[in-house]
């Protein structure tokens, strides 16, 4: 099966999405992942001058990169530099840094730490962005799954957002029931008030990402 999975570097929740397909459910399910650009400082425009601002400016930038990796090593160096970039950013709390440190530290050319600053690759990255949206809506964030379901249409939703990444057990339930909802087109939304901040688990392995 093959999915496409928007994210933005910045998002907790998005990266708590991402480690619950990877770690738990990748394993035991035929996936296969395509990791898209969505950028929240596209999508929120927040205040310029803010905190807020200049953290998605830094993680927009990165998406610019993985953009321009995506030409030389595929999806795959997407995967690994997201991997590294992600760790850095929710485990080690370490933000800013060099882009060029990242791309080191996964084996991936430190070239593509120039199209950090080109705006050039914004053309690519918006037009993820619309395909998403295309999909979902564009009243949402991060985290974006796609996928063809049984009658061989491409469907989304926004989500699932998740604090922590459940038990293997629970995590491979979740997956196939939002299987099964994407073959219901007139299924819309589910919500509850988020009461705890998201937990990103144990930081992942160099290891971990070689053999992703």
């Amino acid at each position: 099966m093959k999915i496409d999975f928007w994210i933005d570097p910045a998002c907790p929740f998005c990266w708590a999405t991402a480690r619950w397909v990877v770690d738990e459910v990748q394993p035991h399910r035929d996936i296969d992942v395509t990791w898209r650009p969505i950028s929240l400082l596209f999508k929120n425009e927040p205040t310029p001058g803010t905190a807020w601002r200049e953290g998605l400016e830094f993680t927009h930038g990165l998406l610019r990169v993985m953009e321009s990796v995506r030409t030389t090593d595929g999806n795959d160096g997407v995967f690994r530099l997201y991997w590294e970039v992600g760790a850095r950013i929710h485990h080690d709390e370490e933000t800013p840094f060099d882009p060029a440190g990242a791309l080191a530290a996964v084996g991936l050319d430190v070239s593509h730490a120039a199209a950090f600053d080109d705006d050039s690759w914004d053309v690519v990255i918006r037009a993820s962005m619309d395909e998403a949206f295309a999909l979902v809506g564009d009243d949402v964030g991060t985290p974006i799954l796609a996928l063809e379901n049984s009658d061989g249409a491409t469907t989304g939703y926004f989500g699932p957002v998740i604090s922590r990444i459940p038990s293997t057990e629970k995590s491979l339930a979740m997956w196939d029931a939002l299987v099964t909802m994407m073959d219901v087109d007139s299924f819309f939304e589910l919500k509850r008030t988020r009461t705890e901040s998201p937990d990103p688990g144990d930081r992942p392995t160099p290891d971990h990402v070689s053999a992703a």
